[in-house]
């Protein structure tokens, strides 16, 4: 069997996402493969940041574009080196997570996309479908769906 050369990993922030980077970690740091952590993010326009204003006075320019994304890859590095990765790359990408990931997959010719399985098992991921499930189904390289939560 061919070692994993890239292996891409989504993350949106929550703690099952950080374990599914934690385990592609563990795994590009054995192939000593490149990691590639991916955060998709939506912009803000200017009616929502002054909305958030409002409400967050001095914090609203956390939620002005890639601002709560860049944090997110900051503390997924942290994690992807602890578990052991040597060759790190941050992506935050713009819309909507699964095509997102898998333009990703296709643009730096990853051969695995790690997903973690949050939404999988749920009624609304059954009938609207998840991240994990739309990946796996769609995506040409291989997939793990890291079991984050059960």
């Amino acid at each position: 069997m061919t070692a994993y050369r890239t292996i891409v990993v989504g993350t949106d922030g929550s703690d099952s996402s950080f374990v599914a980077v934690e385990k592609a970690a563990a795994l590009a740091g054995d192939a000593e493969a490149t990691l590639v952590l991916a955060c998709a993010y939506f912009p803000t326009d200017d009616r929502d940041v002054a909305a958030a204003a409002d409400v967050l006075k001095h914090e609203a320019y956390q939620v002005r574009g890639s601002a709560p994304t860049n944090e997110i890859l900051l503390v997924a590095r942290e994690k992807a080196i602890a578990a052991g990765a040597k060759n790190i790359v941050d992506r935050a990408i713009v819309g909507e997570p699964v095509d997102s990931l898998l333009d990703l997959v296709n643009e730096v010719d990853a051969d695995l996309l790690v997903v973690g399985n949050r939404g999988l098992n749920t009624l609304t991921g059954r009938l609207l479908g998840s991240v994990p499930s739309d990946v796996a189904r769609k995506s040409r390289s291989d997939v793990l769906i890291v079991h984050t939560v059960r």
